[in-house]
This record gives structure tokens, C-alpha cells and sequence, in this order.
């Protein structure tokens, strides 16, 4: 499903692995979250980095679907979605 959203609806889906055990016990997850809280808090403050928002005409203001945002010196273009 990441795969999927990422190349056709623009959305960046990603899956946190915390620790080697899948199902730790419960009596284990407050130092879980101790181990890994400042790179979680970390990440969650860069989540907005980059371009958001609606791709417009100029003239009449109308949404523009499927138009590609190019940026000098990046070498992943984005398309807009409807």
C-alpha cells in the first residue's frame, strides 16, 4: 500500500520498526518509548518540511489536477492530484 499511495496519490506513507521483537510485553513499552521518544518527537517536527498546497490557474483560480511541480535542483518531481 505505500508503494501505491506514494507513486498515485502523493502520499508518503512509512512504517516505524521500534524494536527487533514485533509484540514486546507490555511491562517492556515505557522504556521502549523512553529509547526511542526524542527520534519520534525529531521526526515528527520535520514532517511538514516542504511544498504543500493547492496547484492553481493563474487566471481563473481553478484547481489544476495532474500538473508536475518541478524544483531547481531536485531531482524528484511531483504531479498534483484533483
Amino acid at each position: 500500500m505505500q508503494d501505491y499511495n506514494y507513486v498515485w496519490a502523493n502520499c508518503f506513507e512509512i512504517t516505524l520498526e521500534l524494536s527487533c521483537c514485533k509484540y514486546p510485553p507490555t511491562s517492556e513499552l515505557q522504556q521502549e518509548w523512553e529509547n526511542n521518544r526524542d527520534s519520534l518527537l525529531a521526526f515528527i517536527e520535520k514532517v511538514h518540511i516542504g511544498v504543500k498546497g493547492f496547484v492553481r490557474d493563474a487566471v481563473t483560480g481553478a484547481g489544476l489536477e495532474n500538473a508536475t511541480i518541478i524544483v531547481a535542483g531536485i531531482a524528484h518531481n511531483i504531479t498534483a492530484g484533483k
